[in-house]
């Protein structure tokens, strides 16, 4: 497993990180034990940065994490736990709340320490801020993430879903940089290249870590837009090159994003323990950037300008 720093951090972590938002299933004994033996194959071959949020299962899926660690000793000084909060589900705390998003200090603070309770730890490693909230008063959230870290609750921040002029207004009013940027980046949903992200992400040294990962080729991409036609030269384009690397069309997908000089950090979701490992192959790649533009050049269906 490759490792990287994190942010302008000293976490030393791996290059790939294990999305635990489906580990617990519906939280069925059959779902519960596969779960386990998921984190437990991610940590086994390498994985060292785990992804939660107070919202992935109901909070179940952190009360399974909670109890791999306890029967996992020595589990818990090897890995970065990662938190995020700040949506809250339409229907609570009553039937007429709508889906919002909430950074208010007693939001975020009765979050973390959910998530705490739940996990069975003193602190996370880092806390993203899950989507932004328009209402956001940046300055109510510098107080919060202060007092947070000065309890020693949270040891460093980032956010998820942020453009770059929300990071950057976010940005203007903490003491100490925010390490993580986490966004859909995957062959279906290029916006991160074009929108100013990456960009911002390799300015900074802000580490960009992309969900849904291999959307668009493994499954199809949240809002997928792909017409038949895209699809079919998509998938010729990706046949050709997994034939030259002798890699999965998946895995092929991992190394297109890892390709990139912004350090893109890959979310690897599978429950299954075999896919997890095989998504460590990606490091076994040179990708050739002529590949990574033929790739480009399928996914749009004509050639860079």
């Amino acid at each position: 497993m490759q490792t990287v720093k994190l942010g302008n951090s000293d976490l030393e972590v791996s290059r790939l990180a294990y999305g635990c938002m489906r580990i617990a299933g519906n939280g069925a004994e059959d779902d519960w034990k596969r779960g386990k033996r998921a984190v437990g194959a991610a940590f086994e071959v390498g994985y060292t940065v785990f992804d939660h949020a107070d919202i992935y299962a109901g909070g179940l899926s952190e009360k399974l994490f909670g109890e791999v660690l306890r029967e996992t000793p020595g589990m818990r000084e090897q890995i970065t736990i990662i938190g995020k909060c700040g949506i809250r589900l339409a229907g609570i705390p009553d039937d007429a709340s709508p889906q919002r998003y909430d950074f208010s200090r007693a939001h975020i603070e009765k979050s973390v320490n959910a998530s705490l309770g739940r996990l069975g730890i003193d602190a996370l490693d880092v806390l993203l801020l899950h989507r932004p909230d328009y209402l956001m008063d940046v300055a109510e959230i510098a107080t919060t993430l202060g007092a947070l870290k000065a309890a020693s609750k949270v040891r460093y921040f980032g956010v998820s879903n942020f453009l770059p002029s929300q990071f950057e207004l976010l940005q203007s009013v903490l003491d100490e940089p925010l390490l993580v940027n986490q966004v859909e980046i995957n062959l279906h949903n290029v916006s991160a290249l074009t929108d100013g992200t990456l960009d911002m992400c390799q300015r900074l040294r802000v580490t960009p870590q992309a969900w849904c990962p291999i959307a668009g080729v493994a499954y199809p991409a949240w809002g997928n837009t792909f017409s038949d036609e895209d699809e079919r030269r998509l998938r010729a384009e990706l046949e050709r090159q997994c034939d030259i690397y002798k890699l999965e069309d998946w895995v092929l997908a991992l190394a297109w994003l890892l390709r990139h000089p912004a350090g893109i950090s890959p979310i690897v979701g599978s429950t299954t323990p075999s896919r997890i490992e095989a998504a460590t192959a990606v490091f076994d790649v040179d990708y050739r950037r002529e590949d990574w533009y033929r790739l480009f050049e399928a996914r749009n269906g004509a050639p860079v300008p």
